[in-house]
């Protein structure tokens, strides 16, 4: 590890398990991809999503359809990493803003395809430059070398989280 480098978080907690059977080289990584996720969530909650009335996980439904749709529920799942309960909870929040909306399968009820209203497109299409924006600021002073790795990196690490189906 670059020990000059460590956060103060990540000290902390070395000194806590110091002499622990851990490895502290996985933690750390996992620590601060969990740690760096969160922070930029709150960061476009506060700068970006709220001034549209969105969670991160409506926001997250809403680029999945505008990217995808029609998709249908337990994809949508799927894609978000949230269970098809919460993709219903969500959509019932963006159905009321009049952001999507259910399409029932006529054959087999069970399968619900959700879609953008005219009113979502233009609300995604309006928000997405600004959360860009938030994510360019997200990855400020690392090269376009440095961008290339930690995508593949975190390519990998999501790669072997993957349920193998």
């Amino acid at each position: 590890m670059f020990e000059d480098d460590f956060l103060p978080e990540e000290k902390d907690i070395i000194d806590r398990l110091n002499g622990q059977p851990y490895n502290f080289e996985a933690m750390t990584v996992a620590t601060n991809l969990y740690r760096a996720a969160q922070r930029m969530r709150v960061k476009m909650e506060r700068e970006v999503l709220s001034a549209y009335s969105l969670s991160w996980t409506a926001f997250d439904l809403l680029h999945n359809l505008w990217i995808w749709e029609p998709l249908e529920m337990r994809k949508a799942a799927k894609l978000m990493g949230v269970t098809v309960a919460t993709v219903s909870s969500i959509t019932n929040t963006l159905e009321r803003k009049e952001l999507c909306m259910r399409l029932v399968d006529q054959r087999d009820r069970r399968l619900v395809q959700l879609k953008l209203t005219d009113q979502g497109r233009e609300v995604i299409e309006e928000l997405y430059p600004k959360f860009n924006k938030g994510e360019v600021e997200v990855i400020e002073g690392l090269t376009e070398l440095e961008q290339k790795i930690i995508t593949n990196l975190l390519r990998r690490i999501i790669r072997n989280m993957d349920d193998p189906d």
